[in-house]
């Protein structure tokens, strides 16, 4: 029986001024023909499965999709052709609209005719959930009660680029709160590095002598205590609001979030790259948004090799080691009562060096966009307009500002050290008065340091440290973001010491 991939359906957004694959499953032998009008497409069904590529078509509404095996037909209406993006990561990229600062004011302004769709990958543990929930998905057009669950980054970014671009923009929304970098990944890339292996050996030791059924007990009994702790959680929040989640553990036991993670838990290595990412690919896209990091934060240091291991695997999989790849840099981050780990920087700064160091990548640094004590920033909207500059600047050619002032060289002479900046030929802006730099001596002692800046340039100095050999800048993992653009995008945070 002729079927196309569950990402087709009517109201899609297919990407203009490319190739554009068209996919399914049928019988062996059966010639397919795909058609959008004039331009069509011809391949075979082999091992039950059939692929054909239309030629690359300009931006255009309207449109119909036929595929045919010249016994059955199947027929997808109202598609456009522009520009689509997908929306990867955690929590942050999957926040709703509706949950969101204005997130009401801006649904009122959405209707069938606004030029955003989205198609929102089911987020599901197994390959049995994915063809279940599959067959229930289906790209949805603009309106202020559908898109109340669409990505609040996501519907900003569009928002901004359809108006730019003035074609439809596609949006794939492909998610999941609390999810690690290696959720998204394969075994083989995670277990062939040794510097990012910890994350399929810690999981492997989790599982080792236990059957399925001993693994879905076990998970259940999670399920089960997760019900209960939320139900009493809920209970205490009730008589005092402003209570901890440390004092709430204290109460009523740790929580243990996410649970054993084992072959029925979501949150085991892999599961969203077998169950999500291969699903919704090889969908023709013009390149990837990325949020994420949080889940992370544990293993700080080996989080470049997660990241740039991600980037090549998912262009790799679509066929496309040119596709651009956008990510949006954590912001200040700490919750009430916790020490500062400094691991946020760390995440932050294998953000950046993967900006410097991967071609075809861009970041959006969003430092001032934080919330003390709140993991989950409710303002989107500065989080999807720069990740909206980033790719006008990047991947269409646009001349605009889309940079804070970053990082580019140092010297240190006369006791200071003299630290230059690009994108700073406009000027900075200061709130306030410059807070966030820090001078260390041989020693590697990070202390507070006084600043001017200007012409480009930060000269810093501290009276405690005469011979500098160290500069860094917002190197904690909550603080005040004093020092901005003339754009107003804030200073991207820095370290100029190897031992970070």
């Amino acid at each position: 029986m002729l079927k196309c991939s569950q990402m087709f359906s009517d109201s899609m957004v297919l990407q203009r001024e490319k190739c554009i694959t068209v996919w399914g499953t049928g019988e062996d032998g059966k010639r397919i023909t795909a058609a959008i009008g004039d331009n069509k497409a011809e391949c075979t069904v082999r091992d039950g499965k059939w692929r054909c590529e239309l030629l690359p078509m300009e931006a255009a509404e309207g449109l119909t999709l036929t595929v045919t095996d010249g016994t059955d037909t199947l027929t997808f209406t109202d598609i456009a052709v522009g520009e689509v993006w997908l929306c990867g990561g955690q929590s942050n990229m999957e926040l709703e609209i509706q949950n969101a600062k204005d997130g009401a004011k801006y649904l009122a302004e959405l209707n069938k005719d606004t030029p955003i769709r989205y198609y929102y990958t089911p987020k599901v543990a197994t390959a049995e959930e994915a063809e279940r929930q599959g067959e229930q998905t289906a790209w949805q057009r603009a309106d202020s009660e559908t898109s109340k669950c669409w990505s609040a980054v996501g519907l900003h970014f569009a928002r901004k680029l359809s108006k730019e671009l003035g074609v439809v923009v596609g949006l794939i929304g492909c998610n999941w709160g609390g999810t690690s970098a290696s959720n998204w990944l394969d075994r083989e890339s995670l277990e062939n590095d040794k510097r990012i292996s910890s994350y399929i050996e810690e999981y492997e030791e989790t599982i080792k002598g236990k059957s399925l059924e001993e693994q879905k007990a076990e998970y259940e009994a999670f399920l089960q205590h997760e019900k209960d702790w939320l139900a009493k959680a809920q209970e205490f929040w009730k008589e005092d609001p402003g209570m901890s989640w440390g004092q709430l553990e204290e109460k009523i036991g740790v929580y243990g979030w996410p649970g054993p993670r084992n072959e029925f838990n979501p949150f085991r290595p892999t599961a969203m790259y077998e169950n999500m990412i291969k699903r919704v690919c090889p969908y023709t896209l013009r390149g990837f948004l990325y949020y994420q990091g949080e889940s992370d934060d544990h293993k700080p240091d080996s989080y470049y090799v997660l990241l740039t291991t991600l980037i090549a695997k998912w262009r790799e999989i679509w066929g496309d080691d040119t596709l651009p790849f956008i990510m949006v840099q954590l912001p200040m981050h700490q919750n009430a009562g916790a020490p500062d780990y400094k691991h946020w920087c760390k995440i932050r700064s294998a953000q950046m060096k993967t900006f410097r160091t991967v071609k075809n990548t861009g970041i959006a640094v969003i430092l001032d966009c934080g919330e003390f004590n709140e993991i989950h920033p409710k303002d989107k909207l500065p989080v999807g307009e720069r990740l909206c500059l980033q790719a006008e600047k990047l991947v269409y050619g646009m001349d605009v500002d889309a940079f804070g002032p970053i990082y580019e060289s140092c010297i240190f002479k006369n006791g200071k050290a003299e630290v230059k900046f690009a994108n700073s030929e406009n000027g900075f802006k200061v709130k306030g008065s410059i807070k966030g730099f820090e001078i260390a001596g041989e020693d590697g002692i990070f202390v507070p340091a006084q600043a001017a800046i200007g012409g480009g340039k930060a000269l810093i100095w501290a009276d405690k440290v005469t011979s500098p050999a160290a500069v860094r800048y917002n190197w904690t993992n909550f603080g005040d973001v004093t020092v901005f653009g003339k754009n107003g995008i804030p200073m991207a945070p820095f370290s100029t010491s190897d031992d970070l």
